[in-house]
Formats: C-alpha cells, structure tokens, sequence
C-alpha cells in the first residue's frame, strides 16, 4: 500500500463490505424470524413486532459489536508496536482482568447493568494506571532515560497483574451464589446481549483513530527500534505514552461493553499484515474495519448456531481465531 489512492480504496472497500455484515447480520436471527420479516421488520411500520425485535435487539447488538471488534482490533495493533512482540494483544497488559473484578464485584453485590459496566471500567482503568505507574516512572518524574527499553518491564507487569486479578476472579466465582454464576460466567466469556445502546463503543472507536491517525509516520518508526526512531526525531517516550493511553482506553470500552472477547487484536493484525505490509497509516485503520467485521460475525454465529440459546460471544470467537492463527503460524514458516 504505498500510495494514498490505494490505501483510500481499500478503506472504502472494507466499509462497504463491513455495511453489508453488519446489514445480514441484522437481518439473520432466531425467534423463527426469516430474512423477509426481517427486512419488512428493518424498513416497516413500527407498531410490528419485528420491527420491535430489529431496532431495539438487533441494530444495537450489531452495531455494538462492530465498535468493539474495532477497538481490540486497533489496541492489538498498538499493544504489538508498544511492546515490540507480535504475540502482544489487548489483553496483555491485565487490562480484562481488572475489567473482570470490577464487574464481577458488581454482580456479587446485586447492581443493575449500568453499575456493573461502570464496575468494569473502574477495575480496566485500575488495572491501566497500575501497569503505567510500575513500569513508566520515569514518564510519572519526567526524567529522559536515554535509550530506555521498557517493553519487557510492560509485559512482566501485565502478566503478574492479569495473574492476580485471574486469582480474585476465581475466589469470586467460588463464593457466587448460584443464581449469580451464569450471569457471572456468560460475562467472563464475552457477551453482548445485555448491550442497551451501541454509542460508547462505536463513539470510542472513532475518537481512537482520530488520535491515532497523526502518530502514523512516528508508529512506523518507533516499530524499527527506539534508538533509530530517536535518531529521526521521534520523541520514543512521548509516543509510547500515547499509544500506552490509547490502546488501554480503548480496551477498557470494548471490555466494558462485550466482557472478554480474545483473539481479535492478535489474529487481525497478523493475517493484515500479509496483505497490506506493516505501514502502520494503513494497518491501524484497517484493523479497525476488519476487527469490527469480525466480532459482527461471530456475534451472528452465537445468536443463531443453536437458536434459542445464544452462545457466548467470546467463545465463538476462540472458536475462530484459534485455527486461523495456528493457519497463519503454518503459512508464515
């Protein structure tokens, strides 16, 4: 992809095609419901009750999905250029894990859906500031650590941090009464049919590559080595803060709304990367529409593969991201 022309259309064609999965999806559904009252449903009068089950279940959910497959797909990317290893994903640094006691706690307590996505990002954004305050405190005194590689230190932290917060979940799960656990574990699992509006998720996901989208010559560089990036003057700490900050908020969205969804910022980037080379002014964007596609998919999948009961999102997608990246492994040796 080196020219803009050519980046522009492939943006294009991904948005159209990204219309058209998240329009089936939308359209396919349970409830004995076929495509023909599906769309007299999508485009009829609103006194039916497919038009009821269309604009108030499907649309959101849908739309919801994009927003959040967008935004791991777009962390995963930043997570592998933060931390230099291509096995880097959203969810390395614990950032789930804090999302899962916050949420959790929520639950225990009896809260409704609204406190408990507020739980969730409480516990995301804990577990953000914990990582930054550990392995950045030379950012936190503004002091200049020359040639400073922190990337070892960021992945250390993330492990420890997802390891302790997985040992709380476990005690949660253990003392949870049983009129609790389903609900608890479907949420562990990734979950969207509890989603009421698509906004938070899908307004994230643009602001998320608004700011991302001046770093894109400073992303490529930092990619190759800080020492060479600093050297065509890239401030390395100042970017890496960024896109530190971007990436964590954005998971801790997607976290928010859909619970743990795996793979997505692992197995995008990868199978991207192979079709548009590794320009980050290109990847980034294009992550983000593949990502949404993605998690539209197998939100669609969970809904109607054993209609009426509804599979966890997350695990579906496993279910996918699991033979296709051991695929991309394979193709890559």
């Amino acid at each position: 992809m080196a020219t803009f022309g050519a980046a522009l259309r492939l943006w294009a064609g991904l948005l159209v095609l990204s219309a058209l999965v998240v329009l089936a999806s939308v359209l396919l559904g349970g409830d004995g419901s076929t495509l023909r009252a599906s769309w007299h449903g999508l485009a009829g009068a609103a006194e039916t009750p497919m038009y009821t089950i269309v604009h108030e279940l499907r649309i959101p959910r849908a739309l919801a999905a994009y927003g959040v497959g967008g935004l791991l797909a777009l962390s995963g990317c930043l997570m592998q250029i933060l931390v230099r290893n291509p096995l880097a994903d959203p969810y390395t640094l614990g950032l789930s894990g804090g999302a899962a006691v916050g949420a959790l706690g929520a639950m225990l307590a009896g809260a409704g859906a609204v406190v408990t996505a507020g739980g969730a990002a409480l516990g995301a954004l804990f577990a953000c500031v914990a990582v930054f305050v550990l392995a950045h405190r030379d950012l936190i005194a503004r002091r200049r650590a020359a040639h400073r590689d922190d990337a070892t230190d960021l992945i250390l932290i993330g492990v420890m941090l997802a390891s302790g917060f997985g040992a709380i979940v476990s005690m949660m799960l253990v003392l949870a009464p049983d009129r609790n656990l389903r609900g608890m574990l479907f949420w562990m699992m990734g979950d969207l049919s509890g989603v009421a509006t698509p906004w938070p998720p899908l307004l994230s996901l643009l602001a998320a590559l608004f700011l991302v989208a001046p770093l894109g010559r400073q992303l490529n560089l930092l990619a190759r080595g800080e020492e060479s990036a600093s050297a065509l003057g890239v401030r390395p700490n100042a970017v890496k803060s960024a896109i530190f900050a971007i990436a964590s908020l954005a998971t801790a969205v997607a976290v928010t709304t859909a619970g743990t969804v795996g793979f997505v910022g692992l197995v995008v980037p990868h199978a991207l990367r192979r079709v548009v080379g590794n320009d980050q002014r290109v990847l980034i964007p294009a992550s983000a529409l593949c990502g949404g596609m993605l998690v539209v998919i197998a939100d669609t999948i969970s809904r109607i593969v054993a209609d009426p009961i509804q599979l966890p999102v997350g695990a579906v997608m496993a279910i996918i991201g699991v033979p296709t990246f051991l695929f991309l492994l394979v193709q890559r040796r």
